[in-house]
């Protein structure tokens, strides 16, 4: 199996396409409409109603500025998510695993996977909280429990996506409804809270709360999501139809992570205006929340509202895990097991952590455990956002729907602060581990260190790898010059059959016009031209794909043009790897000369450049004539 045979499947196949949107008005938008609400039950698990809760008992509405930035941050990468799948028909995953090496995928993919291990910890707790508040089940027994909802995504995918979505949408209704509730009776004080959209950190512990909060809001693995979820859609593969799903999922994204700020908000509005207005600072698990709303508010309804919409939450994340890993799973390693299995594996790995924790620490630290858990998203961030925004910046392999200028900076600008964030927090956490490590500093030296130092290495390469790239196709381009040595005898060339490889940018005129200018009417002429997608690499001429019938269309059109001027053509269309197609095809033509273009699509730089002109060097025994566009 070659490397790229995880493309030869679907992204989430068994609900691939399976949404019709061939509809009008509003009956097409509420087709689209669906995948960011799964998305957004990510953005309001029990792990967020953790850091929420800590941040506003500790310090009052001073954080609530990190959820609206959260929260646009999220929209952004989200919608960038979005329509990765939506133009090129992969997910995250699948995209990572066509562009970097097998070892930074599966070095990538572990660390998607302890992102979906500690947000299914959140999950498990929140979950086992619920259960224990609203009937006293004790604490070990819910996580225990926990282990049977493996079985609700199955029952539900035998109804198909829609139904999925409907059920997540009837939750996420439930939270909603719960928290306009408790906000009415806490009666929040507006001229404060409006304060709080004032940036501001007052120590390191709002630090370390802020970073939780983002970690908790904008999730990795709601990137893979995402961007594998919009493939369930069937629309149109036209430019129109591309544009038309890309514009109705921004919509979906914006109205259901509104909803989720709304939901995050309230919790932390509802902590500030209740305990740290009672003093109350160190209430910081749900454990507590639950206890102190019925005395602060003044009814039974308070507490029992919080713990409904507790198990909302965690049930609906629940769901959304479970598909996230498999997508993770597939995409990463071509590794596909069963749904049930990969969900129980999933969550075991989560109910460990829990079990330690709850029997050698006591029921009281799983709010600690559960802040823990969404600074270690937070911390796996970077490695989702980076490549997401190399894809989203591809010319090549987005074409018109590249992301614009401002969006790409506003993208990176993001990561920025993600990743400055987590920098130093990582810093602080390890000279604190080092103090009190004290005589046995050598073991965080020895472990915790490396693995920073490994990881941060990781970070360095997926990130400037397009820069590396760049400047070694520029080194290459520098070519030595020479002896002089005697010329003897000079004839003119003749050339009868004559190939051109064309990339449909402005330099293709040039390339063909000093083609016909070396053979002229007596030559024959075979433009040639190379589908690199990842479909291609995988299905070869069986591709059916949008981008191979453009192509396609495109280089008849250039043939007929110089058929209409009298002379001979001929197309070949190949499909993979530039450095193996076009050997094969000047070989197959008996060509007697290449005539190649230097500007273009990537493909074009790489051959001029890099290692694709090597490759094509060695593989033909005829001249190569490389034509630069002048930009003079």
């Amino acid at each position: 199996m070659n490397n790229d045979s995880a493309l030869q499947r679907k992204s989430l196949s068994e609900v691939h396409s399976s949404v019709l949107t061939d509809r009008k008005g509003w009956s097409k938008l509420f087709a689209f409409l669906g995948p960011a609400y799964l998305v957004s039950v990510g953005y309001m698990d029990p792990g967020n109603w953790a850091t929420d809760i800590a941040g506003g008992s500790k310090f009052g509405y001073t954080l609530i500025w990190v959820l609206l930035m959260s929260n646009l941050m999220a929209l952004l990468l989200q919608s960038l998510s979005a329509r990765l799948g939506i133009v090129r028909q992969l997910d995250l995953a699948q995209a990572s695993r066509s562009t970097y090496h097998p070892v930074v995928n599966f070095a990538l993919w572990i660390l998607a996977e302890i992102a979906i291990a500690a947000c299914d910890l959140a999950e498990v707790l929140g979950m086992a909280i619920g259960l224990q508040l609203l009937f006293g089940l004790p604490l070990i027994w819910g996580v225990s429990l926990t282990v049977l909802d493996t079985l609700l995504l199955l029952v539900l995918q035998s109804y198909g996506m829609r139904k999925i979505e409907a059920f997540i949408i009837a939750l996420v209704a439930i939270i909603g409804g719960a928290f306009l509730i408790e906000m009415i009776l806490a009666k929040p004080a507006l001229g404060e809270l409006a304060e709080g959209f004032i940036p501001a950190i007052p120590n390191d512990e709002a630090l370390y709360i802020a970073i939780g909060i983002i970690g908790a809001t904008v999730m990795p693995h709601n990137l893979y999501l995402h961007s594998s979820l919009v493939q369930t859609r069937r629309f149109d593969q036209t430019e129109k139809g591309i544009w038309t799903a890309i514009k109705y999922n921004f919509i979906d994204s914006a109205i259901a992570l509104n909803a989720a700020f709304f939901v995050n908000a309230a919790i932390l509005v509802l902590a500030a205006s209740t305990f740290f207005k009672a003093g109350m600072s160190d209430v910081v698990d749900i454990q507590e929340a639950y206890k102190f709303l019925t005395p602060l508010l003044g009814t039974n309804w308070a507490s029992m509202l919080f713990g409904i919409a507790l198990i909302a939450a965690g049930q609906s994340s629940t769901i959304t895990g479970t598909l996230a890993g498999q997508i993770v799973m597939e995409g990463y390693l071509n590794l596909r097991i069963a749904p049930w299995l990969r969900r129980l594996i999933t969550r075991l790995i989560a109910i460990i952590p829990a079990y330690i924790v709850i029997l050698v620490y006591g029921e009281g630290e799983t709010g600690a455990l559960l802040v823990f858990s969404q600074v270690v998203l937070s911390l796996q961030l970077g490695f989702a956002v980076i490549p997401l925004i190399h894809f989203n910046s591809d010319k090549e392999k987005m074409g018109q729907y590249v992301i614009k200028p401002w969006v790409k900076m506003a993208a990176w600008i993001i990561a920025i602060i993600i990743v400055s964030l987590n920098v130093k927090l990582v810093y602080q956490e390890i000279d604190g581990w080092l103090t009190d490590a004290g005589e046995y500093a050598w073991i965080v030296w020895s472990t915790a260190i490396p693995v920073c130092i490994a990881a941060f290495g990781l970070l360095l390469y997926i990130t400037f790898k397009p820069i590396i790239e760049k400047r070694t196709a520029e080194k290459a381009a520098k070519i030595p010059h020479g002896t002089a040595k005697a010329i003897d005898d000079i004839a003119k060339p003749e050339y009868k059959r004559i190939a051109v490889c064309v990339d449909f940018s402005k330099v293709d005129s040039l390339a063909i016009g000093n083609a016909l200018a070396q053979g002229g009417k007596d030559a024959r002429y075979l433009l040639i031209h190379v589908v690199e997608t990842a479909g291609a690499l995988v299905y070869g001429s069986d591709i059916a794909d949008l981008e191979s019938a453009k192509d396609h269309a495109a280089l008849n059109n250039y043939k007929n043009q110089i058929i209409e001027k009298g002379y001979q053509a001929e197309l070949k269309i190949g499909f993979g790897k530039p450095g193996q197609c076009i050997p094969e095809m000047v070989k197959d033509y008996q060509a007697d000369l290449l005539v190649m273009g230097a500007h273009g699509h990537r493909f074009f730089k790489d051959l001029i450049f890099g290692t694709t002109l090597d490759t094509v060097r060695h593989r033909v025994n005829i001249p190569i004539l490389i034509v630069k566009e002048n930009k003079q």
